[in-house]
C-alpha cells in the first residue's frame, strides 16, 4: 500500500508540473504574437517588441521552473511522509501478563502511539505469566494476519518457534521490556541499558546497607530475560570492585510477578535470614508486595529496586516508618509508545532492525532514535536512563503513573 500511495503522489506531482509548463508556454506564445503584431505596425517599435517578448519568455520560463520545483518538493514531502508516517495496518502487543500495572501502562502507551499514526492497536494479554500462554496468544495473532507483533517475553527461548512462524507469515516482530533470541525478532525496545540498571541497583544496595551485610534479590520468574540480565549485571559489578566486598548475596528468590507469591517469598526471606539488611526487587510486582510486608511488620530490613511511583508512594521515605528509602524505574507509558512506533517503522519498511538505522518516534523525548548493538551483539533501541524516585519527588510522580 505504501508504494501505491507514493506512486499516486508522484503521478499527481508530475501532472501538476506539466500543467504549469503548458500554461507558461501559452503565455510565451501570446507574448510572441503580440510582439509580431507590433513589429508589422512600425519598424521602429520592432526592437522594443522583441525586448518585451524576451522578457515575457523569461518570466514564463521562470514560472515553469518554479512550478516544477514546487512539484519536486511535493514529491519529496510525500516520500518523507510515507517513510516515517501514517500506517493503517493492525499492530499487536503481547504483554507478560494481565493485571500487572506496569504492563497495563505499557499497553496504554502502545495504543496511544499506534492510534496517533492512524493504525489499529491490538493488546492481547496471556492468561498467565508463562511462555505457553503467550504462545497461544501469538498463534491467534498470526491467524488474524496482523502487521506486527511486539512481545514482552516470559521466556527467552520458548517463544522461538512461534515467533519464527510469525516472521515466515510476513509479520514484523520486535520485543520490549524482556527480550528473546536475536534471530527471533528484528530489534529489542530496551527501557534502559542493562549495565546502567545493574549499576544503579548495586549502588543502592551498597548505600542502603551501609556498605556491608546480607542482601537478597526478589525477582519475577526464573526465565524472565530482563530480570536475569539485570541480576547478572549486579553480580558482575559486585565482583569487579572491592567496595562491594563486604556485601553478601544470600539468595535470589522468585515471586513469578504474582502479588501473593511475592508476599510469601518476602516473608520466607525474613524467616531464613534474620541478619538480612536489604531486599532488592527489580520487578514492580515484587517490590510492591515486599514493601507492604516490611512496612506492616515494622521490619528493620530495607528495600530498593524497580517500582511504580503510584504503587510505592506510601512506602518511600528515609525514616524507620518507611520500608523503601528510594527506588528506580522509567516511564512504562513511553516504553509502550516506543514499541508502537518501532512496530510501525518495521512494518512499513522504514527500518529493518539493523545497527545504525534511525527513525522518528512521535513526541518521545529521545526521538529520533538510533538502533545500536548491545553487549551480546544483538540490536536494541534504548529508551533512556533509569530514574531515581525518593521522598523529594515521589508525590509528584505518583500522580503521573
Amino acid at each position: 500500500m505504501k508504494r501505491q500511495v507514493v506512486s499516486v503522489m508522484l503521478t499527481a506531482a508530475m501532472a501538476a508540473g506539466m500543467m504549469a509548463g503548458c500554461g507558461s508556454s501559452t503565455a510565451a506564445t501570446s507574448s510572441a504574437s503580440s510582439a509580431a503584431a507590433s513589429s508589422s505596425t512600425a519598424a521602429a517599435s520592432s526592437s522594443a517588441a522583441e525586448e518585451s517578448s524576451s522578457s515575457e519568455a523569461a518570466t514564463s520560463s521562470s514560472a515553469t521552473e518554479t512550478a516544477e520545483a514546487s512539484s519536486a518538493e511535493e514529491v519529496k514531502s510525500s516520500s518523507a511522509a510515507a517513510s516515517t508516517g501514517k500506517a493503517d495496518g493492525t499492530y499487536a502487543l503481547v504483554p507478560k501478563s494481565a493485571g500487572n500495572p506496569f504492563n497495563e501502562r505499557e499497553a496504554d502507551g502502545f495504543t496511544e502511539a499506534v492510534k496517533a499514526m492512524g493504525g489499529t492497536p491490538v493488546v492481547s494479554y496471556p492468561d498467565s505469566a508463562t511462555a505457553d500462554a503467550q504462545i497461544t496468544v501469538i498463534q491467534s495473532l498470526i491467524s488474524q494476519g496482523v502487521d506486527s507483533i511486539a512481545v514482552a517475553a516470559n521466556d527467552a527461548n520458548a517463544l522461538s518457534a512461534v515467533l519464527q512462524q510469525a516472521k515466515d507469515a510476513g509479520i514484523a516482530v520486535c520485543t520490549l521490556d524482556s527480550d528473546v533470541a536475536a534471530a527471533d525478532r528484528a530489534v529489542f525496545c530496551n527501557q534502559a541499558g542493562v549495565q546502567e540498571i545493574g549499576q544503579a541497583l548495586m549502588d543502592a544496595v551498597l548505600d542502603i546497607s551501609g556498605g556491608e551485610g546480607q542482601y537478597a534479590i526478589l525477582s519475577a520468574t526464573s526465565q524472565a530475560t530482563n530480570q536475569n540480565a539485570w541480576i547478572d549485571a549486579m553480580k558482575q559489578i559486585a565482583a569487579s570492585d572491592d567496595k562491594y566486598s563486604k556485601l553478601e548475596l544470600v539468595e535470589v528468590a522468585y515471586g513469578d510477578d504474582e502479588p501473593q507469591k511475592s508476599t510469601d517469598q518476602t516473608q520466607a526471606l525474613l524467616t531464613k535470614y534474620p541478619d538480612l539488611k536489604v531486599i532488592c526487587s527489580p520487578t514492580t510486582v515484587g517490590i510492591a508486595a515486599a514493601a507492604k510486608v516490611l512496612q506492616d511488620q515494622g521490619s528493620s530490613v530495607k528495600l530498593t529496586g524497580l517500582g511504580l511511583p503510584s504503587e510505592m508512594k506510601e512506602y518511600i521515605g528515609d525514616d524507620d516508618a518507611h520500608s523503601c528509602p528510594y527506588m528506580f524505574l522509567w516511564n512504562p507509558i513511553d516504553l509502550g509508545k516506543l514499541a508502537g512506533y518501532t512496530s510501525i517503522a518495521l512494518a512499513n519498511g522504514t527500518i529493518t532492525g539493523a545497527e545504525g538505522e534511525t527513525f522518528e518516534a512521535g513526541d518521545l523525548e529521545g526521538s529520533p532514535y538510533t538502533i545500536t548493538k548491545n553487549s551480546d551483539g544483538a540490536t536494541e533501541i534504548i529508551l533512556g536512563q533509569p530514574f531515581k524516585f525518593d521522598p523529594s519527588n515521589i508525590e509528584e510522580w505518583a500522580q503521573v503513573y
